[in-house]
């Protein structure tokens, strides 16, 4: 069997580092963005939340649908497609004239975003192994971070807002044309790996060309329990993600005793130990093997979430954000890689679909939630709150870990673990 050039493998892996980082750029200019909008378009300063839930719901709704179309349109057509739309949403963003014409196009920018990062995830989760998959997800940190820099340096150049979102829609245009130039790439499985041994067949398993699909009817995806107990999975992962990070600066201020300035540079280090997190531990699962580091790393969280709920010195709850942060990192990126081996390859894009619309759910409605439950009590039930949701999260993971999965996984072989290049994931989750 012939194996692809090395050059297209690195080229595309380089183009889902520069998808990533721009999955997250929009997130970071609308914050320091809106003061400018809303005076702009004279609206109030919860008008935001227009903005916000048109975002959520075309991303809810295109990274769905992604997972249940993949097989049919392609990955690289996808992404292509998905990113042009991002790209024009954006263009909508820097010459909008009215509020309602900017909600539209957060629409749209909801319907990209979430297009391509299903379909990523989903392609990731088959072509790279845990190291890059958890180098992919600290990226789109890197891009949240990334975003914010140049908004506030557009507005100290004097620029106004439109030329932040102006300067994103051409780098996204850039991004979507190097899709396009690479759609036929994308559908390259490495030989000599599980996924060519046990998913390819035929003549075109052995000439480098597009790998054949198995096709399973939807309703078979949608009667899996495991489909459904890793859907619920994300939400709770993202809801603790969230929760930690949106209300920890009024824990450690109202709660804790903290000055703003000191609680506002741990809310930093919590999001710093995520980014950081990723990147020390996908060496790490590379090593041991994603379902070890993947039980730690539950376990971790659940720690970190006890120390936030214990009553005491505030150092204690910046200890248990820290952990909390640093634990969580590689949770999202392993929970998409090994879900092939939780639900098996034939159903593994529409699963990631569910899985990634799961996860705005889990960033929308969990956090709210949090927010009406402590304007009720007190902000200390943050902790306990965490807790009971790492905890669930943990329960949820060794019972869908324990179940039969939806077909056999490829064997293990002597130092692959961890190391996959195809749909077929290896054992990881040691069953």
């Amino acid at each position: 069997m012939s194996t692809p050039p090395a050059r297209p493998r690195a080229a595309l892996l380089l183009l889902a580092y520069l998808a990533f980082v721009s999955l997250g750029l929009p997130d970071g200019l609308l914050g320091v963005g809106w003061p400018s909008i809303r005076a702009d378009f004279g609206v109030p300063t919860e008008a935001v939340g227009w903005v916000l839930t048109a975002g959520t719901v075309g991303y809810l709704t295109s990274s769905v649908l992604a997972g249940f179309t993949l097989a049919r349109v392609g990955v690289g057509a996808l992404l292509a497609g998905s990113t042009l739309l991002a790209s024009l949403a954006l263009t909508g963003y820097a010459t909008s004239p009215v509020l309602v014409v900017l909600v539209g196009c957060a629409l749209l920018l909801g319907l990209g975003s979430g297009a391509v990062d299903s379909g990523l995830n989903a392609y990731a989760a088959g072509a790279f192994g845990p190291r890059h998959m958890n180098w992919l997800h600290a990226f789109f940190g890197l891009g949240v971070a990334i975003g914010p820099l140049i908004m506030t340096g557009v507005l100290s150049a004097g620029l106004g807002w439109r030329w932040g979102y102006g300067i994103i829609a051409a780098a996204q245009l850039v991004l979507a044309a190097a899709f396009a130039l690479t759609v036929r790439a994308w559908h390259r499985v490495p030989a000599g790996t599980e996924a060519d041994a046990t998913v390819q067949a035929g003549p075109s398993a052995t000439d480098g060309g597009p790998a054949p699909t198995v096709r399973v009817p939807i309703g078979e995806t949608l009667r899996l329990p495991a489909v459904w107990s890793g859907t619920l999975a994300f939400v709770l992962y993202v809801a603790i993600e969230v929760s930690a990070g949106l209300w920890a600066f009024l824990l450690l201020t109202e709660g804790r005793g903290l000055s703003a300035a000191v609680a506002g540079g741990c809310v930093s280090a919590y999001w710093g130990s995520l980014f950081v997190g990723r990147v020390v531990q996908g060496l790490v699962a590379e090593r041991l093997g994603s379902g070890l580091v993947l039980r730690a790393s539950l376990a971790g969280m659940a720690v970190g979430a006890a120390l936030i709920a214990v009553p005491g010195p505030a150092v204690l709850a910046v200890l248990g954000l820290v952990v909390v942060g640093f634990a969580a990192a590689p949770v999202f990126p392993l929970l998409t890689l090994t879900t092939a081996e939780r639900v098996g390859a034939a159903h593994a894009d529409r699963a990631i679909g569910l899985q990634i619309g799961a996860a705005g759910i889990g960033a929308a409605l969990v956090p709210a939630g949090l927010g009406v439950l402590i304007g009720n009590t007190s902000v200390q039930v943050l902790g306990s709150a965490l807790l009971v949701l790492a905890l669930a999260l943990v329960a949820l993971h060794e019972w869908g870990t324990r179940r039969p999965a939806a077909e056999p996984p490829a064997p293990d072989r002597p130092g692959s673990a961890g190391q996959t290049s195809g749909p077929v994931l290896p054992v990881v989750d040691g069953r």
